[in-house]
C-alpha cells in the first residue's frame, strides 16, 4: 500500500515515524508544510521540515519532540550576551543544518534537492518533500497586534494574541515541489497527520493542484484534538478564538470536502455518529515510539477497510 502523508509539527512527525517503521521506502512519502519557514540571523529556518527529518532520523529531542537530542546552546547564549535576539532558540547542532541549507539556497539550489541530500546524510530512506520550493509564509491575523509572521505569533509571543484568521503570502505563485503531485497520483491513500489544520495542513492544501489531485483518493485524517484539548500547540485556542468549539468533529468538518475516513481518540467515541464519514476510534496519543507504530498500523488497517473490493 502506497501512502502519502501531509505533515507538520511534532504530532505529524511522530506519526510519520510510525509509518516509516512499517512501510518500505518506495511506499511512503511525507509532504511537509513549509509555511512556517522564516529567516532568522540571516539563516533560512524550516521548523516543520527539520522536525520531521530529525524524527525520522532518530535525532529529535525525546523531551520536546523538536530540535536535536543532547543539544547545547552555546551559540545563542553568546549571541544573547552581545545583544542578539534569543526568542527563537537555535541549538548548536541545529545551527549546522541551517548554515548549510542557507549556503546552498544562496547559490541557487532548490529546497527539495537540499532536503533530499540531508535525508541521505541522516540515513532517512523514505522520501521527504517540502510542500514547495517557492517561499510561502503563514501570516496570523490577530486582534491586538495586527498581522504577524507565524513564528512571531507562535514563539516570540507564545500564541498570546487573539487569532482572527490566517493567510499565506506567496501561495498564489507557489507550486508543489518536484515529486509531490507524482507521489499523490501513485498513492493508494493520503493521510493527513494529527497536525494543526490551520497552520500546518492548510498551506499544503492551498497549493495549486493539491486538492484536485487528492479528490479521487482515499483521504484519511487523524485528529490532533483529544477530549477537547490539543496534544501539543495552539490548535484548540485557535478554534475557540475563531468561534468554533474545539473537538475532533471540528477537525473532521475542516477537511469535509475530501475526507473519506477519520481517526479520533477513544475518548471522543461519543462524536462518531456526528462525523458523517467512516471513523476509527483508537488510542491516538503517541506517548512512546511503540505507540507511534501501533497508531500507524491502526490507520493502515482502517484504510484497507475503506478500499474498494
Amino acid at each position: 500500500m502506497k501512502i502519502v502523508a501531509f505533515a507538520g509539527g511534532v504530532g505529524g512527525a511522530r506519526l510519520t515515524y510510525g509509518f516509516a517503521q512499517i512501510l518500505p521506502p518506495d511506499d511512503f512519502t511525507v509532504v511537509v508544510n513549509t509555511g512556517d519557514d522564516f529567516e532568522h540571523y540571516g539563516l533560512h529556518i524550516c521548523p516543520d521540515l527539520d522536525t520531521v527529518c530529525y524524527t525520522l532520523a532518530g535525532l529529535a529531542s525525546q523531551a520536546t519532540g523538536w530540535g536535536r537530542e543532547s543539544e547545547t546552546w552555546n551559540a545563542i547564549a553568546n549571541a544573547r550576551q552581545v545583544g542578539g535576539p534569543d526568542w527563537f532558540k537555535l541549538g548548536d547542532k541545529d545551527l549546522g543544518t541551517h548554515l548549510e541549507r542557507t549556503r546552498r539556497l544562496s547559490r541557487g539550489d532548490r529546497l527539495s534537492d537540499i532536503t533530499r541530500d540531508f535525508c541521505r546524510a541522516w540515513s532517512i530512506r523514505h522520501q521527504v518533500l517540502p510542500m514547495s520550493d517557492q517561499a510561502v509564509r503563514t501570516i496570523v491575523r490577530t486582534a491586538e497586534q495586527g498581522e504577524l509572521p507565524f513564528q512571531d505569533y507562535f514563539v516570540r509571543l507564545q500564541c498570546q494574541p487573539t487569532v482572527l484568521g490566517f493567510h499565506f503570502t506567496g501561495i498564489e505563485s507557489a507550486t508543489p515541489a518536484p515529486g509531490v503531485l507524482q507521489a499523490i497520483r501513485a498513492a493508494d491513500a493520503i493521510v493527513i497527520c494529527p497536525s494543526n489544520p490551520w497552520v500546518s495542513i492548510d498551506p499544503i492544501l492551498s497549493l495549486t493542484g493539491i486538492q484536485p489531485a487528492i479528490k479521487e483518493k482515499i483521504v484519511v485524517a487523524v485528529s490532533p484534538i483529544i477530549a477537547g484539548k490539543a496534544v501539543k500547540g495552539p490548535v484548540t485556542k485557535m478554534y475557540a478564538e475563531l468561534g468554533i468549539t474545539p473537538s475532533a468533529k471540528a477537525v473532521a468538518d475542516h477537511y469535509r470536502p475530501f475526507l473519506k475516513g477519520f481517526v479520533l481518540d477513544i475518548q471522543d467515541k461519543d462524536q462518531v455518529d456526528e462525523l458523517m464519514v467512516p471513523a476509527l476510534t483508537t488510542d491516538t496519543l503517541m506517548s512512546s515510539l511503540t505507540k507511534r507504530t501501533v497508531l500507524a498500523k491502526d490507520v493502515l488497517h482502517f484504510i484497507g477497510r475503506l478500499q474498494p473490493l
